[in-house]
């Protein structure tokens, strides 16, 4: 039964970052780059007319199911990083090194 919950939480992880994804490729391409960062909700910046405050391409990010903390982000606007820490490791693991030394898992874009 552990095992299970596990694997479904670790489920929900994958799932995240593949919805925080998606969100963040559809402001790159409304916005020209991606966010630097993330918040609780990641909308437009104004910086184009398409990029406008009020698009919402996240009304509410995703966290960790288990410790409730935001899921590691790096981007430089051209490209990004986004990482968690799964209880059944990838074989082989991805590292994420130095965003998150304790994470396994992670999505890129370069």
């Amino acid at each position: 039964l552990r095992g299970a919950r596990e694997s479904s939480r670790d489920a929900r992880r994958k799932t995240d970052l593949e919805l925080i994804r998606s969100g963040i490729e559809i402001y790159k391409s409304d916005c020209g780059g991606y966010p630097l960062s993330l918040g609780q909700t990641l909308v437009g910046d104004d910086s184009t007319p398409s990029c406008a405050s009020s698009n919402t391409y996240i009304a509410s990010v995703p966290k960790d199911p288990v410790t409730g903390s935001a899921y590691p982000y790096s981007s430089t606007g051209t490209a990004y990083t986004l990482c968690a820490a799964l209880e059944q490791p990838p074989n082989p693991p991805m590292s994420c090194l130095p965003l998150c030394p304790s994470c396994n898992y992670k999505v890129v874009n370069q």
